[in-house]
């Protein structure tokens, strides 16, 4: 017998919920097949079958909350219904005929993928994965839904509703009179979510400070280049990697700001881990760039993309989340004008970047229209004063303002 357990999630995480068994008592499984999907506090993960056997026994039930090292299931390694090895007998004795041919087995799937289908009854033996080694992603599976339409195809926005994701299934619903409430329990991404947004309000002294940003130079830059660019390299060049460049040199300048409280100590980081803040579908998660102060204009760029991509796939990783010195979020491609970011604990710093607006600004005494984008630093004021924050943000605005200074400045 062996005994399938909650393996250690990884950094921070304790425990995990069971969002779906894959397998049922009786289930034959091989090495690698996937047994359970466990929901966590910062993704997805499918737990493999280590060992080849029949699933005896499954312990824990969809939905409960379990804990690192509490049992899960039992699978019988020499169970009756276990077929032989390829090669062998019933008896373990070698056999010169071929073993009957299993059924076709369901490709490497995604969970959200897995979900998507199940939700529009596709078949995924049918649906050809374009992930690592074929994995079904999520787009796989909607283009099965609805193939992509055609350029200029006026029904496109209509199919993409079609497959909108699923919204959670309500507990519960209850009639009050003529009106009808549902209960949805949360999931435990949206449960640490709302704690740690909670607890970042309560143990740091958060401030805020706004600047604005004319951001002519960039869009000038990036009308000139993105051509060349997005041929040279296969990604365009976005907004995103000029306000990463800026924010290490401002970080190197005022290294508080990179830092964190452990104890009655500040402990500073001499590596720029940031972390870019993307929606996903069960809500915001930020995948970290490691080491950004060493990678070029088209490597975070195409650092960036990646993450984009795994976030909608839901394929981020507990590694790509991990860790992080500082964070940016960039709730103007949401078209927010203005907003307060909240710190990402145990960061003391994040970086909020906002819509950009044509406005009008004094210029050289005369009035003038510039796309403007309003820049919002959350800081910790227990170990960042005002005016760091402040002089922090200006020295982000010069670089953004004149960005010839990101090269000059290495």
């Amino acid at each position: 017998m062996s005994n399938i357990v909650v393996p250690v999630l990884g950094e921070s995480i304790v425990e995990a919920r069971i969002a779906k068994w894959l397998k049922k008592p009786g289930d034959h499984v091989e090495v690698g097949d996937p047994l359970v999907e466990l929901e966590t506090e910062k993704t997805n993960l499918e737990l493999s079958a280590e060992k080849r056997g029949v699933i005896t026994s499954i312990a824990r039930k969809e939905g409960e909350d379990v804990k690192i090292g509490e049992l899960l299931a039992v699978v019988d390694e020499n169970g009756a219904g276990a077929p032989p090895a390829p090669g062998q007998s019933g008896n373990g004795s070698k056999t010169s005929q071929s073993a009957p041919s299993s059924p076709a087995e369901q490709p490497k799937t995604t969970p959200t993928a897995r979900r998507m289908a199940e939700d529009h009854e596709v078949d995924l033996g049918g649906v050809q994965g374009t992930g690592a080694a074929g994995r079904v992603m999520k787009q796989d599976v909607r283009n099965a839904i609805a193939p992509p339409a055609p350029t200029g195809d006026k029904l496109a926005p209509t199919r993409e509703a079609k497959i909108a994701p699923t919204p959670a299934r309500p507990i519960a619903p209850t009639r009050i009179g003529d009106r009808t409430e549902e209960r949805v329990r949360m999931t435990k991404r949206r449960q640490t979510i709302a704690r740690r947004l909670v607890e970042a309000q309560q143990t740091a002294a958060m401030l805020t400070t706004f600047n604005e940003a004319d951001m002519t130079q960039i869009m000038a830059l990036r009308e000139r280049r993105k051509e060349s660019f997005k041929k040279e390299f296969g990604v365009g060049l976005g907004i995103a990697s000029f306000f990463v460049k800026a924010s290490i040199a401002a970080l190197r300048a005022f290294p508080a700001l990179n830092a964190e409280i452990q104890g009655d100590e500040i402990v500073y980081k001499h590596y720029f881990d940031v972390g870019m803040a993307v929606g996903a579908e069960g809500g915001l998660v930020v995948p970290v760039i490691r080491d950004a102060d060493r990678m070029t204009f088209p490597q975070i760029e195409l650092a960036i993309r990646d993450f984009a991509k795994k976030a909608q796939d839901g394929t981020l990783t507990l590694d790509d989340l991990r860790g992080g010195t500082f964070t940016i979020t960039n709730g103007g491609v949401f078209g927010s004008l203005l907003s307060t970011p909240i710190l990402n604990p145990p960061q003391v710093a994040i970086l909020g970047l906002h819509k950009i607006q044509d406005r009008v600004v004094p210029m050289n005494g005369q009035p003038a229209i510039r796309p403007m984008m309003y820049l919002a630093l959350s800081y910790d004021h227990r170990i960042v004063d005002g005016r760091e924050a402040v002089q922090f943000l200006v020295k982000v605005k010069e670089y953004i303002e004149d960005p010839a200074n990101l090269l000059l400045e290495g």
